[in-house]
């Protein structure tokens, strides 16, 4: 039987790839998946310096440079999209992190099943409605003439409140319902994470006179660091994305609202509907995606000086 010799780094691999043939052949799959609809697709960015028109296509189409980005930054709204993307995520990635850890931690902590698995339910249960459900029912929640908190409102002798031409009050709705949307999903992740914790670390600090909360600071949300680290990372690398289906349902093209509420992605897709500029959208995307991957590597680097151990890379 022929041997390999590992005479350099490219025997090293060739020697690697043969000794786990197997698991290279089950990622195979996977691979094509992501080289076909991921690395692909993204020869459309060049859309992005082109404008475009469908019958001299993506790469025939004439090239514009930077017209097109020029075009997005002096609309007098990219500033203000940029903001408005920026500061919503953070505020959504804080407030779901810190929910999720609450929830998941009150959970591990129920002792009763039947309740426990009840409560998982229901927490769960927002995250399959689509957000044109829950536009809907934030509509007849804060309509004006005869929503639920307006009609109850004026059975107690005060005035009702026109939420959808306030912009004040939906810096506190976005949030809300994006947590309720979602803490059920995120809840179940951290719970994972519990349920992995040696419960012999336990039972140890109940011996040693540790009460719950004291176990709960000690013990659970140390343990539960690497975990918290890697998935606040992943929400960084997505925080110039914006929940479009969230802010476009819920808000939709409120002109009252429009420059408190409005992000890079429904500013995109206006900008399709109103008028199919592919190039001036594109530029858009791509400089999503740019802040997005700067910001998580900033993000990343700055964990990887300080905890080597719990970077993504």
């Amino acid at each position: 039987m022929a041997k390999v010799r590992v005479n350099g780094g490219g025997n090293g691999f060739v020697q690697e790839l043969l000794k786990n043939k197997v698991m290279y052949l089950m990622f195979l799959p996977i691979a094509a998946y992501f080289i076909v609809f991921n690395y692909y697709p993204m020869a459309g960015i060049v859309v992005a310096f082109k404008d475009f028109n469908y019958r001299e296509g993506m790469f025939g189409s004439p090239w514009v440079g930077w017209q097109n980005f020029d075009y997005f930054f002096h609309s007098g709204k990219a500033w203000i999209v940029t903001r408005n993307t920026f500061l919503y995520n953070v505020v959504f990635l804080a407030a779901y992190t810190v929910f999720s850890i609450g929830v998941a931690v009150m959970i591990a902590e129920m002792t009763g099943k039947l309740f426990k698995k009840t409560a998982q339910t229901l927490m769960f249960l927002p995250y399959f409605l689509s957000w044109v459900a829950v536009a809907a029912i934030v509509y007849n929640l804060f309509n004006y003439e005869f929503g639920v908190v307006n009609t109850l409102l004026k059975s107690l002798g005060m005035e009702a409140i026109d939420i959808y031409s306030n912009v004040n009050y939906w810096y506190f709705i976005l949030p809300f319902f994006y947590v309720w949307k979602w803490v059920g999903f995120g809840s179940i992740l951290y719970l994972s994470a519990i349920m992995g914790i040696d419960s012999s670390i336990y039972e140890a600090a109940k011996i040693d006179g540790a009460n719950i909360f004291q176990r709960i600071r000690r013990l659970t949300l140390p343990l539960l660091k690497p975990t918290t680290i890697i998935l606040v990372l992943l929400g960084i690398g997505r925080i110039m994305r914006g929940e479009f289906d969230m802010f476009y349902q819920l808000i939709g093209n409120n002109g009252l609202l429009m420059d408190a509420t409005d992000i890079i992605d429904t500013l995109v897709f206006r900008s399709l509907v109103l008028s199919p500029d592919f190039g001036m959208a594109s530029a858009g995307g791509l400089y999503q995606s740019v802040l997005c991957f700067v910001i998580i590597l900033l993000a990343n680097g700055i964990v990887k000086k300080y905890d080597r151990e719990h970077a993504l890379f």
